[in-house]
């Protein structure tokens, strides 16, 4: 019997394009979508990777665009793509069997900018009555569980750059525990602010290469200097593998198995031994019943950071061994924080499926401290048949996911 959860659909809207095909392609070319922000005018770093024409009006209507934030927006629309992709059908369903986890980082940060500097021009009456619920982070899932009638366990969890992926192990918690049949699971964010962005900008976290946006987000590359923030969300459908055969789904490959841990060592910088991450790595295998040996590829955390991506690769290297076929999609869309870890493991399980690994954009010198198989320059086609995706956040969390066909 399986140990882990069936994914039956898909929903992606990220820098690398709306829906999962865009993303894909987009992946394969391993060019990097960052450009120069207008709405970072007078920031310390001016570029961003934003999701391609994305019109909020156009899929909300102006009103309901209106009183939802950016991050909601983003949420809702990659889960309709997930929903319609599963084939379930949300006016049919038992709304008390099906749960929504999401994971986010920071909220409604955008909505809260606006609402202070309005607070500030014009006092009281530059606040909206919709403040609230337009910057809490759990109205994600609140308006997911209202447009998808989910009236089952209704959740925001909150790991930094982790969340996406600990929303998605906790899902898959929720349906072996028999607490759900259907669980709709993910992360979105949309963080890139002129204050978020001076924040990661003072610590010295994020690239400064002004002069070419597309080339900054560099992960393991020997001249990379910090990572690029974005926006984006990705959602899966997780199911029960009984359930979704007996009503004849298309599966998208399981999540097999899932470990979390914490470094509890430092508030931003990765342990620099890789205990913790090592732990989740460990764990997730275990939970998966598989060995390290049957893992093909890892998409990695691999933020383009100095510490994250040395650390990081020492990790794979030790646990994994140095063969392993590893890719940092970040080089690509850049860092979507909160949204990372689902995103990421939606692209692994279109590793799987296309076996493909994609490559990471702008590797161009390999930091010779860094030890393992990076696939650099162009997509890597190799038969694989389990994955494992990474993902790590300030706090000192590591949750690793493992993806099997």
């Amino acid at each position: 019997m399986s140990r882990g959860v069936a994914v039956t659909g898909m929903g992606l809207v990220t820098p690398a394009g709306i829906g999962v095909a865009d993303n894909w392609d987009t992946l394969c070319r391993g060019v990097g979508t960052a450009a120069p922000d207008p709405e970072l005018e007078g920031a310390p770093v001016s570029f961003s990777c934003r999701v391609p024409s994305f019109d909020a009006e156009a899929e909300f209507g102006a009103r309901e665009a209106w009183r939802l934030d950016r991050f909601v927006q983003l949420g809702l629309l990659a889960a309709r793509e997930a929903l319609a992709d599963s084939g379930l059908d949300s006016c049919r369903w038992d709304g008390a069997r099906v749960g929504v986890v999401m994971g986010c980082a920071a909220g409604g940060v955008a909505s809260q900018e606006r609402h202070h500097a309005g607070f500030l021009a014009r006092g009281p009456k530059g606040v909206s009555a919709l403040f609230h619920p337009k910057v809490l982070s759990n109205m994600v899932s609140g308006r997911m569980a209202i447009e998808f009638d989910a009236r089952g366990p209704n959740l925001v969890v909150s790991t930094a750059c982790a969340s996406g992926a600990t929303a998605i192990g906790l899902a898959r918690d929720l349906l072996l525990a028999g607490s759900c049949d259907v669980v709709l699971a993910g992360g979105t964010e949309a963080a890139v602010t002129p204050t978020f962005v001076t924040g990661f900008t003072r610590m010295g976290a994020l690239s400064g290469r002004e002069e070419d946006p597309p080339s900054a987000s560099r992960p393991f590359d020997t001249d990379r200097d910090g990572f690029v923030i974005a926006e984006g969300a990705g959602v899966l459908v997780l199911e029960r593998p009984a359930d979704a055969r007996a009503r004849g789904a298309a599966l998208h490959g399981h999540v097999a198995g899932y470990g979390a841990s914490a470094d509890a060592v430092h508030v931003t910088s990765p342990d620099p031994e890789g205990r913790g991450l090592e732990r989740a790595i460990r764990d997730a295998l275990t939970s998966g019943g598989l060995t390290a040996r049957e893992v093909g590829h890892v998409n990695a955390h691999g933020t383009s950071t100095l510490l994250n991506d040395r650390t990081e690769a020492e990790v794979i290297g030790r646990v994994l061994g140095e063969t392993v076929a590893v890719s940092s999609t970040k080089g690509v869309t850049g860092h979507t924080l909160g949204a990372a870890g689902a995103v990421e493991a939606a692209y692994a399980l279109l590793s799987i499926a296309h076996e493909t690994v994609p490559p990471t954009a702008n590797l161009q010198h390999q930091d010779p401290a860094i030890d393992v198989d990076i696939v650099a320059g162009t997509p890597r086609r190799t038969p694989l048949a389990c994955a494992l995706s990474n993902s790590s956040g300030f706090g000192g969390h590591n949750v690793a996911l493992l993806l099997t066909a």
